[in-house]
């Protein structure tokens, strides 16, 4: 009499050399169902290896809309006198992803073979399915970070890719973002009088609904800036504008401050609405902060704002800035305003863009290389007593 193996909770056995057959066909099963990442085609190639190979009527996974043979539908099973059993194909975790279903020829029985064979095949199935699953997920995520990384160049490209150069004066301006995009806005943009347009500006939240808005503001303020408006019925002007682009625009309101700088004479206007303080240290140590006049643009219709003018003459620096570089932290101490005007008030009068290197190794320093917690913009303005050159 041939060897055989019991197998557990079953009185009947599978003879050995029955046994090295199953195995041998559960391998070569394994490595069919393998053969493919796509999720469709793993669960195909089990239906047809249990309808071709096992010779069963029909299987079919529900929900799918995939079958194969004599469709096994539960509700006509009784009706059709056909026998189904269900295996479930579940992931590493244990929760199902989706079942097997199998009818057996003319309705009889599974054989104890065929029942351990699907079992064994299922298993497969299920880390075959999972593994599919998570290769599509990268495939999405790969795509996303693609197109992220596009946004954030398109983002790039849309700061002031070369600045004016001005006798006398020093310009710079930084902006990191915390994720890919962000809606920290900045921009520059020069008048037919002569005057320099600058602005700084802040849109509500972080990441891409946050930087669809900042390109939209940047539409917005470039179209008006050539109108030659003054200063603070720009800011209303820009108010209305985000006002009226609705529900979602007015939940994303925008923190700016706006200056306008006639280089020959020095005069410097200014108007903050809803901003940070923007920060001029005159050559003697003065110091001068701009405070909001008015509530962030977009956040209320009908509101104005007032402007406020400054002498910007020959030592005099200045410094706008988004709250992501006050709100730095080391564990639950945060930066603050006081050290990064204590950081400002040291810098060289005369080059901007040192100032903003000097702001952004003390921020490092602080944090001690902890992660970004929002975007960060600045922008510094420089007179000096000599010609110096404009610096991106």
């Amino acid at each position: 009499m041939a060897a055989g193996v019991q197998l557990p909770g079953s009185g009947e056995t599978i003879e050995l050399q029955q046994q090295v057959a199953r195995l041998q066909a559960l391998l070569e099963a394994s490595r069919q169902v393998h053969s493919t990442i796509r999720e469709n085609e793993v669960l195909e190639q089990v239906l047809r290896i249990v309808v071709r190979e096992l010779e069963m009527a029909g299987a079919a996974f529900p929900g799918t809309g995939l079958s194969y043979g004599d469709v096994p539908e539960p509700a006509l099973a009784d009706g059709l006198g056909t026998a189904l059993t269900t295996y479930p194909l579940q992931d590493r975790e244990g929760k199902r992803m989706t079942e097997l279903v199998v009818a057996a020829p003319e309705g009889r029985d599974l054989t104890l073979y065929e029942s351990d064979f699907l079992e064994g095949l299922a298993l497969q199935a299920a880390v075959a399915l999972e593994n599919a699953r998570n290769h599509e997920r990268n495939l999405q995520w790969a795509r996303v970070q693609q197109d992220m990384d596009a946004a954030r160049n398109i983002q790039r490209s849309l700061l002031p890719q070369t600045l004016p150069s001005i006798a006398g004066y020093s310009v710079a301006f930084r902006s990191d973002t915390c994720y890919e995009v962000g809606g920290d806005y900045l921009d520059i943009v020069e008048q037919p009088d002569g005057s320099l347009l600058m602005a700084v500006a802040d849109v509500a939240g972080k990441g891409m609904a946050s930087a669809i808005m900042a390109t939209s503001f940047r539409a917005a303020f470039r179209a008006i800036a050539i109108t030659g408006l003054p200063l603070d019925e720009l800011a209303e002007r820009m108010n209305q504008h985000h006002w009226a682009e609705g529900e979602e625009a007015r939940r994303r309101y925008v923190t700016a401050i706006f200056l306008r700088l006639h280089p020959a004479s020095g005069d410097l206007e200014v108007v903050n609405a809803g901003h940070n303080p923007g920060f001029v240290m005159a050559p003697g140590g003065e110091l001068r902060q701009f405070e909001s006049t008015g509530t962030p643009l977009g956040l209320l219709p009908g509101m104005h704002y007032s402007s406020e003018k400054y002498g910007f003459t020959p030592g005099t620096r200045l410094l706008f800035y988004t709250d992501g570089l006050t709100e730095v932290f080391k564990g639950e101490e945060e930066f603050g305003s006081e050290r990064l005007l204590n950081v400002f008030s040291k810098c060289d009068a005369d080059k901007a863009d040192d100032i903003l290197g000097a702001l952004w190794t003390a921020l490092e320093e602080f944090s001690q290389g902890g992660p970004q917690g929002d975007d960060m913009t600045a922008l510094a303005l420089c007179r000096g007593a000599r010609l110096t050159e404009m610096q991106a």
